[in-house]
């Protein structure tokens, strides 16, 4: 949790462009993106965004800019990736449960497969054979992230391919004839423990050890934690980066191949740059309860419903005034609660309050339900800010209808 825009700075884009609205800060995404090129310097790393976090094109474009690689998870990230500057080989393409053509698609624009489903793995390898090289995803068995909605490599994920499965993929590799140029895992999310990856690790390479001939990297995917309290902790990158060098290089000793180790981090580059603002419409006091009633809801910041996440929320207004306990709600018919009982500076008609770590899955989940439009997204850098998505208008919402 951090606060990189000042109030004023806040309030002044809220004003310029009006509420409800993303706001992101560039540097804080380079500044993030740093921290991992530092702490895993010992090894031969790539690092691709996970852009179903945040795909705005303009922020698509900014972290193509600082160096970094793409991961994306539909066709049309692929392509809105392409269309940021990404080159072709500078994007894994990790679809779940998709139509074969998909996987078809992205191997004719030339990205990187990964591929967490035996029937597609032999389609492909019936298909092209050992012509374009595959990544495999693997599912490691292993428990982690901070919301069983978040986590992923558990026994009863419909990601990767069960490790115990691996005398069928070779099977398939065999008759095939299909490359394993990558073997990839990715555990959950907001993953605290670095023993989590290091255990994840052990297995992947025990797997390497049957496509040693041709493989070239390993992906431990990512999770890595960010603070959303003050008093919260953070994935010690520094620390996993100094073990998971240590463990590559006792690896090519052991076997003499190089590896790459390959990662990818969404929510760890863009959560923390980002603000929500939005503006207080009533102060309602019931019988249990005061209530600050906000111009948006779960239509345009899911998370809190969704998996009961923990946003800081600032009354960058009256940062002064007395505090007092609120339950924020927002203005769209359902239960639509972003805070339970939170401590804020005075709330009063008319306020900005400002929720912080909404970079990550904000603006992406975001809905018209309730028929009201998506908000503007405004991007920060060098102290300037700038419109990269106009609020949605009555003619967004009315485009594809079909009038009879």
């Amino acid at each position: 949790m951090h606060q990189s825009l000042s109030n004023e700075q806040l309030i002044s884009i809220a004003n310029e462009y009006g509420t409800p609205v993303y706001v992101y800060h560039a540097e804080k995404i380079a500044e993030q993106y740093q921290k991992l090129r530092n702490a895993f310097s010992g090894t031969d790393a790539r690092f691709f965004y996970a852009c179903k976090s945040l795909t705005n094109p303009n922020v698509l474009r900014y972290i193509q800019g600082i160096g970094a690689s793409l991961d994306c998870v539909s066709i049309n990230e692929v392509r809105l990736g392409l269309m940021a500057g990404f080159l072709p080989e500078q994007i894994l393409f990790t679809p779940n449960c998709v139509d074969f053509h998909e996987i078809e698609e992205g191997k004719n624009l030339g990205v990187n497969i990964n591929i967490d489903n035996i029937s597609i793995l032999e389609q492909f390898g019936n298909r092209f054979g050992g012509s374009y090289p595959v990544c495999i995803r693997l599912n490691p068995h292993i428990m982690a992230g901070g919301n069983f909605k978040i986590s992923t490599g558990h026994v009863d994920s419909k990601f990767g391919i069960s490790i115990h499965q691996i005398r069928h993929i070779e099977r398939v590799v065999k008759t095939t004839g299909v490359k394993v140029s990558g073997l990839h895992m990715h555990t959950g999310s907001e993953i605290k423990d670095v023993g989590v990856f290091l255990r994840g690790l052990e297995v992947m390479f025990e797997m390497a050890r049957h496509f040693l001939d041709s493989l070239e990297f390993i992906d431990l995917g990512s999770g890595f934690k960010v603070p959303y309290r003050e008093d919260d902790i953070e994935t010690d990158v520094v620390s996993l980066g100094k073990q998971v060098a240590e463990a590559f290089s006792s690896f090519e000793k052991e076997t003499g191949k190089h590896l790459q180790v390959w990662f990818e981090p969404g929510k760890y580059l863009v959560s923390e740059s980002g603000y929500f603002i939005v503006k207080a419409n009533v102060v309602k006091t019931t019988t249990a309860t005061v209530f600050a009633g906000v111009n948006s809801g779960f239509n345009h910041l899911i998370r809190p419903m969704f998996y009961e996440s923990y946003h800081f929320i600032k009354n960058v207004s009256n940062p002064n005034g007395p505090e007092r306990i609120y339950t924020v709600v927002g203005n769209i018919c359902e239960t639509d609660t972003f805070a339970w009982d939170r401590k804020l500076n005075e709330v009063r008609e008319g306020d900005y309050l400002v929720f912080f770590n909404a970079g990550a899955y904000g603006f992406e989940m975001s809905s018209n339900f309730n028929s009201r439009f998506r908000p503007a997204e405004v991007m920060v850098e060098n102290g300037e800010a700038r419109l990269i998505r106009k609020r949605d208008t009555m003619e967004d919402l009315l485009k594809n209808v079909v009038w009879e």
